[in-house]
């Protein structure tokens, strides 16, 4: 896998102080996309264990509240198979800080039912994260007021609760 940025001390992509990890490819393409040079899977450097230990490293600082997960697309197959046992070392480390993720899959049509992003890991993969943004990014309900999210459509999913009571529970962040 590749990755296409990071950034230290985010605050954009999730409450609180957070890194961010924006990976490289993606296939949904969506129109307006803030970063559409990231569709490339090819783009960016590699995802090595020694950039993993920078992002490691600059997590374990009291004022960060934990990582974010963007793209390109986490969700896609080959980057879920990267991503995995880096999120499960992540919550071996940091049990207390929470991870979010933004998808263009919908959680509840595309990762938990037969898609092609739903893979042998994608479940394990989701019970390691907090908070899920999901669904693609539509210019035309683009709105720069909501919280934590680019369009109308995408939703700020607490994923622990959702997967418990099998049913998507909405994060309060989602009504502003």
């Amino acid at each position: 896998m590749n990755y296409a940025t990071i950034k230290y001390n985010d605050i954009a992509n999730g409450v609180g102080v957070r890194t961010s990890l924006f990976v490289s490819g993606c296939t949904h393409k969506c129109k307006g996309c803030f970063n559409s040079e990231a569709w490339d899977f090819n783009y960016g450097k590699p995802f090595t264990k020694e950039i993993e230990e920078k992002i490691f490293n600059s997590v374990d600082n009291y004022f960060i509240d934990g990582l974010s997960l963007l793209g390109g697309e986490p969700f896609e197959p080959e980057n879920q198979r990267a991503l995995y046992p880096f999120l499960q070392e992540f919550k071996k480390r940091f049990p207390n800080k929470d991870i979010w993720c933004y998808t263009g899959y919908l959680f509840d049509k595309e990762l938990l039912n037969e898609s092609r992003a739903k893979i042998d890991i994608t479940l394990d993969m989701l019970s390691l994260i907090d908070v899920l943004v999901d669904g693609r990014f539509i210019e035309a309900q683009k709105n720069i007021s909501l919280n934590f999210r680019g369009s109308e459509n995408q939703r700020i999913i607490l994923v622990k609760k959702s997967l418990e009571k099998g049913e998507v529970i909405l994060h309060e962040l989602n009504n502003g």
